[in-house]
């Protein structure tokens, strides 16, 4: 088996990168957190884009196009607005996010209550739901701190997932060298 030094080379450079970003999220959370608000603007702008030029595929052959339209309007909107206005878009996504753990913390407290009678344990799922619940009211209270909290997993979790892919690189490059070696 031979080992390409691209491969530990590749793995290595992935680390050192992972590394890098999750101490730029952890020490300018700000600049990080803009920096994804507008890797999101970007995204929906071109995926905006794309629903346009299928919504005049689908317009050339006759079929329903005005649906495809108005996502990719959508997502031209959400674009721009996320360049223009990149604060606005972080809390609103912010409150997105704490709505949504409302919203599945309370369908849990029901599926709970519903499954009392079929399965025991259901109170885990019920536990979970309103976990679910207070997370999405604290996020929803106070969406800065969210947000802050949000980006410190994001660079807690890029440097330890750094360091694993480094410290792979160099087992995959030593064990490379002890099977070159005749």
């Amino acid at each position: 088996m031979q080992l390409d030094n691209r491969i530990w080379g590749g793995l290595a450079l992935r680390g050192a990168i992972a590394i890098l970003f999750g101490i730029l999220a952890l020490a300018r959370p700000g600049a990080t957190g803009t920096g994804l608000i507008y890797l999101f603007g970007a995204y929906a702008f071109i995926d905006g884009i794309f629903a346009l030029v299928a919504s005049v595929r689908l317009a050339q052959l006759e079929e329903r196009w005005w649906p495809m339209l108005l996502v990719g309007l959508c997502g031209l909107a959400a674009g721009i607005f996320a360049f223009a206005r990149p604060l606005a878009t972080a809390v609103g996504i912010a409150y997105f996010i704490a709505i949504w753990a409302v919203v599945t913390g309370i369908l849990e407290v029901i599926a709970a209550f519903r499954l009392r009678k079929v399965v025991e344990g259901e109170w885990m799922l019920a536990v979970a739901g309103l976990l679910s619940i207070a997370f999405g009211l604290m996020i929803g209270a106070r969406p800065d701190v969210g947000l802050l909290s949000l980006l410190w997993v994001i660079g807690s979790y890029a440097i330890i997932f750094g360091v694993l892919l480094v410290g792979l690189a160099i087992r995959l490059r030593g064990a490379g060298r002890r099977l070159a070696t005749p």
